[in-house]
């Protein structure tokens, strides 16, 4: 893709998050929402009666999914991340790669695991993402991806473009646009993946301010980088309005003061094709009628 038709502006993005690691040690990035992202998918590999060898993890950040996918017992985990830096502090050594979206490094139909936790939500071009990671897996290879959902940061956004129109008497977009859980099923058949499943979650979590969650979101390297964003920083005025606005329309529902914020988890779990993989039914092979199955009974 041109940069003209990308959406997000990948190399502000690698930046931004250099820049935090250099501020940050590893223990004081926020990463709450990844370690319960990484909990789940290690709990759904632990429903499938198979032992995993040898595994990616894509967009590893600071090592979180790849440390929990070893303590699960995948004994050899590759971690591939954009941002050196933040590689650096997962301590992976020679088992760490600096790639972005092609994964050109890593030799194709190595892997019977792949996995990728909060990243992929920045690609330009998903689909094609989805079909380099496809062309990493062996037959019968498993990936699970956990991408932020749509109603992601719901609320902040509409509190951002009501303080801006009152402020500026304009608005500009200061939140990304996030998956559409509707969609990601379809993205991973164009990508090829068989027995494509794709669900949400739904989590809300209440901080003290919005300027406390923007704080919080700085620390991740995840404000906006959207290439279409205004280039005129944000004013304190416009923030301190917007914490207004948040706090009258988004209170915690606990009552003490503090907002509530949505963050959508979106599940990805697809197969590489193999032979020996459950086909679903041709139309009209089913044995029994479904008018049959729902007649009442009398």
């Amino acid at each position: 893709m041109s940069q003209g038709s990308d959406i997000f502006d990948r190399e502000l993005l690698h930046a931004r998050r250099a820049r935090q690691v250099s501020r940050l040690d590893r223990d004081a990035l926020p990463d709450f929402l990844l370690k319960h992202a990484a909990e789940d998918v290690v709990d759904r590999l632990a429903m499938i009666k198979r032992r995993f060898e040898r595994a990616v993890s894509v967009g590893s950040y600071h090592g979180v999914m790849a440390r929990m996918l070893r303590e699960a017992g995948v004994s050899d985990v590759v971690e591939t991340d954009p941002v050196a830096e933040l590689l650096a502090l997962g301590n992976a050594g020679e088992m760490a790669v600096v790639a972005d979206e092609a994964f050109s490094q890593l030799a194709t139909g190595t892997f019977d695991l792949a996995v990728s936790v909060l990243a992929l939500q920045y690609a330009n071009d998903l689909p094609g993402v989805l079909a380099q990671i496809h062309k990493l897996l062996k037959p019968d290879g498993l990936f699970i991806g956990v991408v932020l959902g749509g109603a992601t940061l719901g609320e902040l956004r509409q509190v951002m473009l009501a303080a801006e129109a009152e402020v500026t008497g304009g608005a500009s977009p200061r939140v990304m646009p996030f998956v559409d859980v509707r969609d990601a099923g379809g993205l991973l058949q164009r990508a090829g993946f068989a027995l494509p499943v794709a669900d949400a979650e739904t989590l809300t979590v209440t901080y003290a301010s919005a300027l406390d969650l923007m704080r919080e979101l700085k620390a991740m390297g995840a404000t906006n980088v959207l290439h279409e964003r205004s280039r005129v920083p944000a004013t304190r005025g416009l923030l301190l309005r917007a914490a207004e606005i948040y706090a009258e329309r988004f209170p915690a529902a606990d009552g003490e003061g503090r907002i509530a914020v949505t963050f959508e988890l979106v599940t990805l779990t697809g197969w590489s094709p193999d032979p020996s993989q459950q086909k679903p039914l041709k139309p009209g092979s089913a044995q029994v009628s479904l008018t049959e199955v729902l007649k009442p009974r009398g």
